[in-house]
């Protein structure tokens, strides 16, 4: 749960018209590392594992390099793994999140948007009705 006046931000990197890197590419990637596959890592974000494939399709196009690296067949070693590159492109995402969402909380501490701000939002349909 979130609390009142909580700050959020979310970065995307833009590669034409593709997201090329935000949140939810980059848990993707996080996942991968701990799974050690797609598939593992879509089940562990709720998510299907075409959902996840194309999520990384969309990622190894838009970068230099491959960010995830698979090996199939009849290899004892198949998965994926999050190449050197993929892990540069994580670190540098990660510390741009951290340093904007640092950078920003002092400007809402205290602003006006806090002040107006309710706890809470109202029930649904009691919040456009004036007394």
């Amino acid at each position: 749960m979130t609390r009142p006046g909580q700050l959020e931000i979310k970065i995307r990197l833009y590669c034409g018209d593709e997201i090329a890197m935000g949140p939810g590419k980059a848990d993707l990637l996080d996942a991968i590392e701990a799974e050690g596959s797609i598939s593992g890592a879509g089940r562990a974000l709720g998510m299907s594992y075409r959902r996840a494939w194309l999520l990384v399709d969309t990622m190894n196009r838009c970068w230099g390099e491959r960010l995830v690296e698979t090996v199939s067949g009849g290899s004892h070693e198949k998965g994926a793994r999050v190449s050197a590159a993929g892990k540069a492109v994580l670190t540098a995402y990660r510390a741009l999140q951290q340093g904007a969402e640092t950078g920003a909380a002092p400007l809402l501490n205290g602003s006006s948007l806090t002040v107006l701000m309710r706890d809470a939002p109202l029930t649904p349909g009691t919040g456009s009705r004036r007394s």
